[in-house]
């Protein structure tokens, strides 16, 4: 099992029904290691700053038994930062439903189109796994095949659109299975 665990939010952060929030309490209700930080400005970020915020929280945790758990800009922004990181930054890492420049929304722009460097994911992280939904995903209207050049496992959940509140992905006992065990796979259901 993980020693710590980092959580990245998303555009506009999570709320306390989102299931990160769900999450990082359950991890922590276990007496584990959590970070899980508000990065700055999360209405209208800028890819530098959050960017800093990441490296920092790193800086604090071990990259050998760190799981991250990163949902969209948050997912985009972990590709930003594997994609420039030099060394291992994480043990595990899931990137739950990236959002694309497809979106066309503006607060995300300087955000995407994301890096898809599978080498760099590989050097940044020991295993990398992304979950996205199998269509009428508003932030990422391509299909799963996006997220091939990633070279990684794709979780794929059908018909549940974006994986935030408003789908019901509050809790999301999967998501915490493959915290706590490594071989716990597919992260697909709720």
């Amino acid at each position: 099992m993980a020693d710590s665990f980092l959580i990245v939010h998303g555009l506009e952060g999570s709320g306390p029904d989102h299931w990160q929030s769900w999450l990082a309490g359950r991890l922590r209700d276990r007496g584990l290691t959590v970070s899980y930080p508000d990065l700055p400005n999360p209405g209208a970020p800028e890819l530098a700053t959050w960017l800093e915020a990441l490296e920092g929280e790193l800086v604090r945790l071990s990259a050998d038994r760190l799981t991250v758990a990163c949902h969209s800009l948050g997912a985009v922004t972990w590709l930003h930062l594997a994609a420039r990181a030099d060394r291992r930054l994480a043990d595990r890492v899931l990137l739950v439903a990236p959002p694309s420049a497809g979106a066309g929304v503006p607060e995300i722009a300087q955000f995407v189109p994301a890096p898809m460097d599978a080498a760099a994911l590989a050097r940044a992280a020991g295993s990398t796994r992304v979950v996205c939904s199998d269509s009428g995903d508003p932030y990422r209207p391509e299909g799963p095949e996006l997220f091939e050049p990633l070279r990684v496992p794709i979780d794929v959940v059908e018909g549940a659109r974006p994986l935030n509140t408003e789908a019901g992905y509050g809790p999301w006992s999967a998501v915490e299975s493959w915290c706590l065990d490594p071989g716990s796979v597919p992260v697909t259901s709720r």
